[in-house]
C-alpha cells in the first residue's frame, strides 16, 4: 500500500479520571518540526509504550520516537478498569473460560506481567500504581454463583489456585451485602493505570525515547528506504513504523470492515469522607469483576492510588465511527448509579465526580492484530477487552517483529487468524446493540 491516511482521529467521552485525581502533568512536548529515527511508535498507551521500551532492551541506543494523539493516560490507557489479569478472561463466554489454549495464554499473560513489573521497578514507579494482590468475580445471585462455580472447576483442570468466599467474607472485602459469594483468584495485578502510564512514559524519556504529545499522526508514506510520519505540526523519517493504535488501525484503512469498535463506561465517586467510610466499611483496596461478563465490575481505591473512591463500570455500546454521543453516556451514568446504589446503600445518592467512556476493540474471533502489514509497518492492536496484558502482549510484539527477533510471543500472534469479517452495516450496528442490552438485562444482579 505504501501511503495510509488517517481518516479520523480519537474521540474522548468524559473525563479520563484515573488521570484526572493524579494531578496536572507537567507541559506536553509536541513534535512541530522534522526529525530522524530508527522506530517511530504511533500511540502511547499500554502497547506503544511498551514496544518503545522493549525496542530499546533489543536495540539499545535506537532513536525512538512515541507519538500520541492527547496527552499520556488522557486515551484508553487512562479509561480501563486496571485489572492486569493472568489468567482467562474471554469475554465472550458466559464465565470467562478461554475458547483456545488456555494454558499457552496464561503463559503470556504472566509475560505481560512480569514485563510491567520490570518497568515499575526499573523506572521507579510508585508500588502504590501497581498491586498484585489479585481480584474476585463476585456472584450476586444463583445463576452467578453457578458461573463462579463453572470457572472455578475450570481453573482446577488448569491447576491453577483460586477461592470461593462466603457471603460474609466478600462483606467484610467489599462493605456491601449485595454478594452472595466470590471467586478469589491471586495471580491479578490491581493497577492505578493512569499512574502507571505516566511512570512508563516518564521512565522512557529519561533513557532517550522521544514521547511526543498532542501530536496526531495524520498520516505516513514510503520515501525511498523510509517511512515519513505525518503530524499536523511536524514528521518523523524512521525506517519503521509501529502502529499501537487498537481500534484505530482501522482508521488507517487497515482490517475495514473486521473491528468491532466498543465502548464501556464508568463513574468514580468524590474522594469519600471519614463519614462515608465509616458507613462503608469493608477493605480499603480491592477489585471486583462479574461472574457474568456482562455485569458491573466494582473496584475501591485509597489514598495511595488517587484517593478514598469506588469505580463502578458497566454498560457497552457499538460504535462503529468510534464515537459516543452525549446520550450514550447519559444513560449509562444512570445505570451505574442505580448499580452503585444497590451495592452499597449506606452510601445511595452519592453524585459521581467522573464519568466517562472508553474505547475497546474486539474481533468476532477473538485474535488481535500483531503482525508485519507491509514491509516496515507493524502492527501491535486488537486487544479485544483485555488492554493492560494483551495491550502490554501486542506492543512487545510488534518491538519484536520489527527488530526480526522471535519469542513465544511473536509465535503466538503470528499464528493467529485474521479477524473475521463481520456483518454490513446497519445490520452490524443495530443488531450488536440489540444483543448487548439483552446480555445486560440478562446478567441482572450481577
Amino acid at each position: 500500500m505504501s501511503n495510509y491516511s488517517a481518516r479520523q482521529q480519537p474521540v474522548h467521552r468524559g473525563a479520563a479520571a484515573w488521570n484526572a485525581i493524579l494531578g496536572s502533568l507537567p507541559p506536553a512536548q509536541e513534535l512541530d518540526t522534522h526529525i530522524t529515527a530508527d522506530f517511530a511508535v504511533v500511540g502511547g498507551g499500554f502497547a506503544g509504550l511498551t514496544a518503545a521500551r522493549r525496542l530499546l532492551q533489543l536495540q539499545p541506543g535506537a532513536r525512538v520516537v512515541v507519538l500520541e494523539a492527547g496527552r499520556v493516560a488522557e486515551g484508553a490507557a487512562g479509561r480501563n478498569s486496571g485489572f492486569m489479569i493472568d489468567l482467562p478472561h474471554d469475554l465472550s463466554s458466559s464465565d470467562y473460560s478461554g475458547s483456545g489454549d488456555d494454558k499457552a495464554m496464561i503463559a503470556l499473560n504472566r509475560q505481560a506481567i512480569a514485563f510491567a513489573r520490570g518497568a515499575v521497578e526499573e523506572y521507579q514507579i510508585d508500588p502504590n500504581y501497581f498491586d498484585p494482590v489479585g481480584k474476585v468475580n463476585g456472584a450476586a445471585s444463583a445463576a452467578g454463583q453457578t458461573h463462579n462455580e463453572s470457572y472455578a472447576k475450570h481453573l482446577t483442570e488448569l491447576r491453577e489456585t483460586s477461592e470461593m468466599l462466603d457471603a460474609q467474607q466478600m462483606y467484610e472485602l467489599t462493605g456491601s451485602r449485595h454478594y452472595v459469594s466470590g471467586l478469589y483468584t491471586p495471580g491479578t495485578v490491581m493497577l492505578q493505570p493512569a499512574g502507571y502510564v505516566r511512570g512508563l512514559s516518564a521512565g522512557l524519556s529519561g533513557d532517550g525515547v522521544k514521547v511526543c504529545e498532542n501530536s496526531a499522526v495524520i498520516g505516513f508514506e514510503k520515501q525511498g528506504d523510509a517511512w515519513l510520519v505525518k503530524t499536523h505540526r511536524g514528521s518523523v523519517s524512521a525506517g519503521a513504523v509501529l502502529l499501537t493504535v487498537n481500534g484505530h488501525l482501522e482508521s488507517f484503512g487497515i482490517e475495514r470492515g473486521r473491528l468491532m469498535q466498543l465502548f464501556l463506561y464508568a463513574v468514580m465517586t468524590p474522594e469519600l469522607d471519614e463519614g462515608d467510610l465509616s458507613r462503608l466499611g469493608g477493605q480499603s483496596r480491592w477489585g471486583v469483576t462479574p461472574s457474568d461478563p456482562m455485569g458491573t465490575t466494582m473496584r475501591r481505591i485509597d489514598t495511595g492510588q488517587g484517593g478514598n473512591r469506588i469505580i463502578t463500570r458497566t454498560c457497552a455500546t457499538l460504535r462503529p465511527n468510534m464515537k459516543v454521543s452525549k446520550t450514550d453516556l447519559a444513560r449509562a451514568t444512570k445505570v451505574m448509579q442505580r448499580k452503585f446504589d444497590k451495592r452499597f446503600p449506606q452510601l445511595a445518592g452519592i453524585q459521581m465526580e467522573y464519568k466517562w467512556a472508553g474505547h475497546l476493540c474486539l474481533s468476532l474471533n477473538g485474535v488481535s492484530v500483531a503482525r508485519e502489514i507491509e514491509e516496515g509497518v507493524f502492527s501491535g492492536c486488537v486487544q479485544n477487552g483485555l488492554g493492560t496484558a494483551r495491550g502490554t502482549l501486542t506492543g512487545i510484539a510488534a518491538a519484536e517483529m520489527a527488530c526480526g527477533h522471535s519469542s513465544d510471543i511473536t509465535r503466538f500472534f503470528a499464528g493467529a487468524d485474521k479477524p473475521r469479517r463481520l456483518p454490513p452495516q446497519p445490520f452490524r450496528e443495530i443488531g450488536a446493540n440489540m444483543v448487548l442490552r439483552w446480555k445486560e438485562w440478562r446478567a441482572g444482579d450481577e
